[in-house]
């Protein structure tokens, strides 16, 4: 029940219909709110409960201070979760456990369900192995479920089982372009106690790139794999009051520019004034000329910005919108009342105060692209070949003190978000790189001739474009820029221009929709001629899954240590990420991706050079085939309708005959295969009972690591791949898994036991018990004189001695990308307690809700400072005090050395809410609501 201290309930007819809604008006000063805390604010007064959401937090949003900088910490409870196949499989491989614990417990598995509706969305898998034909998706989705099957009947599984659970079957489309064209409600109803209620739709994702949905009103962004079991189990998120800062848009864009161009041109500037932990808001008369296709690239790229929301208000393009996409008049009708009721409807007349301004003409956006290996690091398209040169002879690799671009690098192949809280500072390496090359004369050069098995042959050089792919959501669900593609491909067909033929070239929609109006278009066969063929319906080249190129190009690029390129319509292109053989990597708007299909090569300047010669020997430029902007609208407007959304969309959940096809169990309960190396079912809830048992004190423990400072969580559970010496590789190979077969940590998410040795495993983690060391190895005090061991082999020691264990860290522990096996694997391992000076916030959270203490060394002291090395024993006295209600301050921690002196101090205990304090009393948050529902 909510406690509603403001008498903030009220109704709302909107057609007839009565809706509960929680009205801002109650509040003094929530009308000067900028949009984004004006949906929190509504959050708060829908979830009061006066022990977690109090009538303080309250008072403290409505009257929030623009210029304060963030220190209100309130509890966040999202409307719904968003999951791609990666990060979500873990969500579900939890829930589906829950079930049995139910069970074991004497309960009916069938109530656990999600709280909070949930979908899921399968676009991480895809991999471009075939191209360039026309059966390329039919060869590229047999493949896909032959490598990912087993994941693919679980998740089937869950599809039937769970109420308030959907899913989306592979080769449908890309999560973010789905849910703006059809999951987002943009506002909610839900029937509580009797009685229907409508609040903001706001939702998180297991993905960084959830930020899309900002561009249609709806807040929300990426989050680790822990806080979306919580919001989906109905758990709120902790977060900081943020600041916001207001981005003025003013002009138009020129027709030779696309929203690509925007997007670069934003991001370049945002990481210059730094946005980190911020929410980025859209305002001014200019929100009104902006398409809804190009707030939702806009959106797309907050991860990129390092903003942990870039938002636009509703108004009548967002109403437009929703029609277009097929959603009801009702809904519509809502979406409208609801938001002029509460003040949420853009007024640009109306003043707001932000904590900080930026501003953009839109007529000053030029062709650009970005790279070699940042998204900031913007490049005119007039001086990109200089600049290529410059960069080619001064090629150095991803700086890894940047924070924000680590944490995004690191997330590959999973796309975890980055864990950035508000008040966080950007990390100075990760401003932008100005581009301000001049010609270079000279340039390194290394043509090699390269002969194909089909008879080509061509030489390959520095520079060479190497992969040419319209990807990602980012921009595929701007019919603007994807038109504008197809109509250059029919304008440089029509001039007899060719793709270069050692161009791998595809086309990857994130929906069935972009194909429909592709085809109504009639153009189809021109991007064809050029070799750009849909090959799947996923994320494909812009997390990664490029796939192999040609074996002879490869080949020659490996043996010649040859820097090609790529050019991607994605929103991230870090050294080595896309493609293997490939260093250097652009992002570009799609028509920009097949000019350089055209050119061949990143040493062109459209400018001045010749794609080729017409049938006459005339010089054809990219100026005479650029698309007019106004012909491709006039194509837009006669080729897309809402009738292909309604099609499209009225089956999304059925899937292919191979998905229908697959072998899937049936129940309320999985059946586990005792032999998958993909999904098991994790530990968790063995040995439960109904009753909590009292929390203890520790004693006795040891140190598993002593870490020192800036810690990231993909340092302690990395997401990409594995050697066949590691923990995890003996586990594969001895459970018959080929080396070929180990895909990525990331991939392997649902197999607990794959993840616990991973954990700590990092090749580049440096555990100061060891001199010299890098790597997942610590010493293993079970033994005589401690001997050097795995991290995992010392864990099972340790827990089969009855040890527990400590690990001891620096500054900013847990930083990097929000990644819930950081927490999960500590926890597996029998780490009790971790101490630090201090913690990133949500993995902070996520230790608790796996049942960790987080400690803080005293303020100024450090491991080091306390002359503490790691081979002490640990004591914790205080704990016990959460068994009577009360969350002390502090712990008292007691290190005995091996010569038996000791070391004592008060380490802060960090359980900072009620609802934290909870949730370590059962063992966990998962803990915490299977008791909720069991009873």
């Amino acid at each position: 029940m909510t406690v509603d201290s403001f008498g903030a309930k009220g109704v709302l007819n909107v057609g007839g219909t009565d809706y509960e809604i929680f009205r801002l008006n109650a509040l003094e000063g929530a009308t000067k709110l900028p949009y984004s805390l004006k949906i929190l604010l509504e959050n708060l007064l829908r979830t009061e409960d006066g022990a977690n959401v109090t009538e303080k937090h309250i008072e403290a949003l409505a009257s929030w201070d623009p210029e304060a900088q963030p220190d209100t910490e309130i509890q966040f409870t999202p409307a719904r979760v968003i999951m791609q196949d990666f990060t979500g499989v873990p969500c579900i491989v939890d829930l589906a456990t829950m079930r049995e614990a139910v069970a074991e417990l004497g309960g009916d598995p069938s109530r656990v369900n999600p709280l909070a509706p949930a979908e899921l969305v399968i676009d991480h898998s895809v991999q471009i192995d075939a191209f360039g034909s026309v059966d390329a998706i039919e060869r590229n989705m047999d493949i896909e479920y032959q490598r990912n099957g087993e994941r693919y009947q679980f998740l089937r599984w869950g599809q039937t089982a769970f109420n308030d659970f959907k899913v989306v079957p592979p080769g449908m489309g890309i999560v973010h372009q789905v849910n703006i064209e059809n999951l987002a409600r943009v506002v909610m109803t839900r029937e509580v106690d009797g009685t229907v209620r409508a609040y903001p739709d706001t939702c998180v994702g297991t993905d960084s790139h959830t930020t899309m949905e900002n561009g249609i009103g709806v807040l929300g962004w990426g989050v680790g794999g822990i806080e979306a079991e919580a919001a989906m189990l109905g758990q709120p998120i902790s977060m900081l009051i943020p600041r916001v800062v207001g981005f003025k848009l003013t002009g138009e864009i020129p027709s030779g520019a696309t929203a690509t161009d925007v997007v670069l041109t934003i991001t370049e500037m945002l990481r210059e004034h730094g946005v980190v932990g911020k929410f980025v808001e859209f305002y001014g008369e200019g929100v009104a000329a902006v398409p809804l296709a190009n707030r939702a690239t806009i959106g797309n790229m907050s991860p990129e910005f390092g903003s942990t929301a870039a938002i636009f208000p509703i108004d009548e393009v967002t109403m437009d919108y929703l029609r277009l996409t097929g959603r009801s008049e009702e809904q519509v009708a809502l979406v409208e009342a609801y938001t002029k009721e509460q003040g949420m409807w853009h007024d640009p007349s109306k003043e707001i105060a932000f904590s900080e301004y930026l501003e953009l003409d839109l007529s000053t956006v030029v062709p650009s692209i970005a790279g070699p290996k940042r998204p900031q690091d913007r490049i005119e398209l007039t001086k990109s070949k200089p600049q290529f040169r410059e960069d080619l002879t001064n090629y150095v690799s991803v700086d890894e003190s940047s924070t924000v671009d680590q944490a995004v690098a690191e997330s590959f192949p999973a796309s975890d978000a980055p864990a950035n809280s508000a008040g966080d500072e950007q990390d100075p390496s990760d401003q932008p790189r100005h581009a301000d090359a001049t010609d270079v004369s000279a340039r390194a050069s290394n043509p090699v001739k390269v002969a194909m098995e089909d008879g080509r042959e061509f030489n390959l050089d520095h520079g060479a474009v190497s992969i040419a792919s319209i990807t990602s959501c980012t921009n595929t669900s701007n019919p603007s820029v994807m038109m504008a593609a197809a109509v250059l491909a029919r304008n440089a067909v029509s001039k007899g221009l060719k793709a270069k033929p050692w161009v791998k070239t595809s086309i990857a929609p994130g929906s069935k929709v972009v194909t429909d109006y592709y085809e109504k278009s009639g153009l189809v066969p021109d991007l064809q001629e050029l070799g750009f063929y849909i090959v799947g319906y996923g994320c494909t080249t812009c997390i990664g899954n490029s796939g192999p190129l040609e074996p002879e190009i490869s080949q020659t690029i490996q043996d010649n240590d040859l820097a090609v390129t790529s050019v991607l319509s994605g929103n991230r292109n870090f050294e080595g990420r896309i493609n293997p053989d490939v260093k250097m990597n652009y992002l570009a708007s799609p028509p920009l991706v097949i000019a350089y299909a055209l050119a061949g090569t990143m040493d062109f300047d459209f400018e001045n050079e010749a794609l080729g010669q017409d049938s006459d020997g005339n010089d054809i430029y990219l100026k005479d085939i650029w698309p007019n902007p106004t012909e491709v609208q006039e194509i837009i407007d006669r080729s897309i309708d809402t009738d292909m959304f309604t099609t499209q969309y009225g089956t999304i959940f059925d899937g292919d005959e191979r998905w229908q096809n697959l072998e899937t169990p049936t129940g309320d309960v999985f059946e586990w295969d005792p032999n998958s190396t993909y999904v098991r079912k994790p530990p968790y809830f063995d040995g439960m009972s109904m009753e909590t048992s009292s929390v203890e004190d520790i004693k006795g423990a040891r140190v598993l690591l002593k870490l020192g400072d800036s810690v990231t969580t993909d340092h302690i559970s990395p997401a990409g791949s594995f050697k066949s010496d590691t923990p995890a590789g003996k586990y594969l190979i001895e459970n018959g898994v080929e080396r070929k077969d180990f895909n990525s940590y990331g991939s392997r998410r649902g197999n607990h036991e794959v993840m616990i040795r991973g954990t700590f495993a990092n090749i580049r983690i440096k555990n100061q018990l060891l001199d010299g060391v890098e790597g997942g190895f610590t010493r293993d005090f079970t033994q005589a004189d401690g001997p050097q061991s795995t991290v995992y082999d010392a864990s099972v020691n340790y827990q089969e001695a009855g040890v527990p264990l400590v690990v001891l860290g620096g500054k900013e522990y847990g930083s990097g990308s929000s990644r819930d096996w950081a927490a999960k694997g500590t926890s597996l391992l029998g780490v009790r307690a971790v101490i630090t000076e201090s913690y990133e916030r949500i993995h902070r959270s996520n230790l608790i809700g796996m049942g960790v203490l987080p400690l803080q060394f005293p303020q100024g002291e450090s491991a080091d400072s306390l002359g503490l090395d790691g081979t002490e024993t640990f004591d914790i006295e205080g704990v016990t005090a959460l068994n009577e209600g009360s969350t002390p301050k502090t712990l008292k921690v007691t290190a005995t050395k091996e010569d038996g002196s000791t070391v004592e101090f008060d380490a802060d205990l960090r359980i900072d809410t009620p609802g934290e304090a909870d949730y370590y009393r059962n063992g966990g948050i998962l803990q915490y609501v299977l008791r909720q529902i069991a009873k």
